[in-house]
């Protein structure tokens, strides 16, 4: 039977590719799936670099990252390399290059990996609107090829593995323009290299389509391993995942997590790094735990009934309500419970149980924008089994609408039990989603596994667009589980209740200290609801990342940087220790600033702190 990413709704059994070795590390084929990072330091400190690199080993890290911004750089892992084979350490080191093709035949000898970026490898960014003919596109796609054509031939002469990775960020202004700011522009802007590795017999390569909207991130990972299904069997290359530019604490863990964690559990995903705005080390626990919960799909337990397995095996109706590869969100009909407006033309809501209720009544002023909004037990929520064909006909056959959700308690995987809901029973009912299918007693339950779960599973189904309220209940903490739940609801784009952040990982290329910027950003605008504000250290991915952003903070020289209004520059080589004031001027000048409250309300405890996660 074919079983294409676009139609199935239950965990897949993880995508077959090709082995592609990098040094002594195998990605893809029967391998496990690899955990990266990336360090921060200036690539030309080489003590730094050496002992960054063993303390990201020293944590599981099984394949580092090192910037390689010019020739300079490059030539400088020659020593860095040297220095961790002197200590014994053979971790495969990755170089990774934009816009420079010098600095990357130059890192190509003394690494294991180059990673290049297709939008910016051979092309430069101008955000120019133009109108390519056939001929002429043709002609642009001549001249990549005689820019990336070398490279090519150096690493497979010398055995090294390339990463050809698109970041929706940084599209050439050529893909921008014949495909838009799409998913589909970027696996058109992959494939164009890996044609032309193919032509020259050159195989030794992994896919990347990395973004900071998971929502897109998802659709162009789906939407790749789609196309390379279509192109034929040779066309099985490993994909690594990542989430871009997800921020700090709890916030980039829940946006990684739904990214990152969704296509795992599509079975998509050879390699992960999960991008936090905080020491890398940190990264590394997050990445292996999302692997363990998520990236061992398969087949169904033995202990499984029959009834069960015959389910999950089975297709899932055809239907445009489960597409894949591009967002729509289920058109539910409008429903009022407890004064609370539900359904399509409404932000998905948090529902909470009586007990969970009972415990926080006494300070709902103290929980600030954290609000139970509807009580599960008196809200008449038809609770089903969707594999149930009884129970379906008689809901889609009430004349009324009702909230309905999946029953506690069932065999099935929470992902694979709300997709069968919304693809059996009638648009018109709305869904309330769980985050796990059992609720939680253990107050002492580690934190960081619930939240990537509740994440996962509910950020997996909002970014199908399923979902018009949503109940945590795999953590036991009230306070907690309503943080959660409309944190998650935010880093799904579903409902956005604060100041969103876009805040990339530091690196080499870095201009300033991210960790402590973002922070003092944070404390100056965290009170500026549905603002979206984007951090980031340099210029590479800056202005494309920064594009659904309202305004982004962007280094731009040492010591100096450049205020955005969305993609565009509009203030220059300012002093960094004027910069933040400088960006709530721009607030003010485009309307979007307000005062912060005198007495903030008190803050709902948190269980990661941002450095503090692993």
């Amino acid at each position: 039977m074919h079983t294409s990413a676009n139609s199935r709704v239950h965990p897949t059994p993880r995508r077959r590719t090709r082995e592609v070795l990098v040094g002594n590390v195998g990605i893809g084929g029967t391998h496990p799936i690899r955990i990266q990072s990336m360090i921060t330091c200036d690539t030309m400190d080489t003590a730094a670099s050496i002992q960054q690199t063993l303390d990201l080993v020293a944590v599981g890290c099984e394949i580092v990252r090192i910037t390689a911004p010019t020739v300079k750089d490059a030539a400088n892992l020659q020593h860095i390399v040297a220095g961790l084979r002197a200590r014994g350490c053979d971790v495969p080191i990755v170089a990774d290059i934009h816009f420079k093709p010098e600095a990357a035949l130059e890192a190509a000898k003394w690494v294991e990996k180059v990673r290049v970026n297709p939008g910016n490898y051979a092309d430069s960014k101008k955000f120019k609107i133009l109108e390519y003919t056939d001929a002429q596109y043709a002609a642009e796609l001549d001249r990549i090829r005689e820019r990336f054509s070398p490279l090519v031939r150096l690493c497979k002469e010398r055995g090294v593995a390339m990463r050809i990775g698109t970041n929706h960020g940084s599209l050439s202004d050529r893909i921008m323009n014949r495909y838009g700011d799409t998913p589909l522009g970027m696996v058109e802007s992959a494939l164009e290299f890996a044609r032309i590795a193919r032509d020259l017999d050159y195989h030794a390569f992994v896919f990347s389509m990395k973004a900071s909207n998971p929502k897109v991130m998802i659709a162009a990972y789906r939407l790749l391993a789609d196309r390379l299904e279509k192109e034929g069997d040779d066309w099985n290359y490993p994909l690594h995942l990542g989430v871009t530019e997800a921020g700090d604490g709890e916030d980039g863990r829940i946006k990684s997590a739904i990214g990152i964690g969704s296509l795992l559990q599509d079975g998509i995903g050879d390699t992960v790094r999960v991008s936090l705005t905080e020491d890398s080390v940190h990264e590394i626990p997050v990445a292996r735990q999302l692997v363990a919960l998520f990236g061992a799909q398969g087949e169904l337990p033995a202990h499984a009934d029959d009834y069960t397995k015959k389910t999950v095996a089975a297709e899932a109706e055809p239907s445009a309500k489960l597409d894949r590869f591009s967002y729509r969100r289920r058109e539910s009909a409008p429903l009022t419970l407890q004064g609370v407006g539900l359904g399509y033309e409404e932000t998905p809501r948090v529902v909470v149980r009586q007990a969970t209720f009972d415990k926080v009544a006494h300070k709902l002023a103290g929980l600030g924008d954290f609000q139970p909004e509807i009580v599960l037990e008196t809200a008449g929520v038809v609770a089903l089994d969707p594999r149930d064909e009884a129970a379906v006909v008689a809901l889609n056959a009430d004349a009324a609408n009702r909230l309905v959700t999946v029953r506690d308690g069932l065999d099935l995987p929470v992902v694979t039990a709300f997709r069968l809901l919304a693809a059996r029973v009638q648009e018109r009912h709305p869904i309330l989603l769980k985050d796990a299918l059992t609720a939680s007693t253990d107050p002492h339950a580690d934190f960081l596994p619930t939240l990537l779960r509740a994440a996962t599973n509910l950020g997996a189904l909002l970014c199908d667009g399923i979902g018009d309220a949503v109940l945590v209940q795999g953590e036991e903490a009230p306070g907690q589980s309503l943080r959660l739940a409309y944190n998650i609801l935010q880093a799904a784009g579903a409902r956005i209740f604060k100041t969103d952040y876009v805040a990339c990982p530091s690196c080499g290329r870095t201009l300033f200290n991210l960790q402590e910027t973002t922070a003092r950003i944070r404390a100056a605008t965290n009170h500026l609801k549905g603002v979206k504000i984007a951090i980031m250290g340099c210029i590479v991915n800056g202005p494309g990342e920064m594009a659904d952003a309202d305004f982004g903070y962007v280094g731009g020289a040492p010591g100096k940087i450049n205020l955005y209004v969305g993609k565009t520059p509009v203030k220059f080589n300012i002093p960094a220790d004027e910069a933040v004031d400088r960006l709530k001027d721009l607030i003010r000048e485009h309307n979007k600033w307000v005062d912060a409250p005198a007495v903030a309300p008190a803050e709902v405890h948190t269980a990661l702190e941002p450095a503090g996660a692993a």
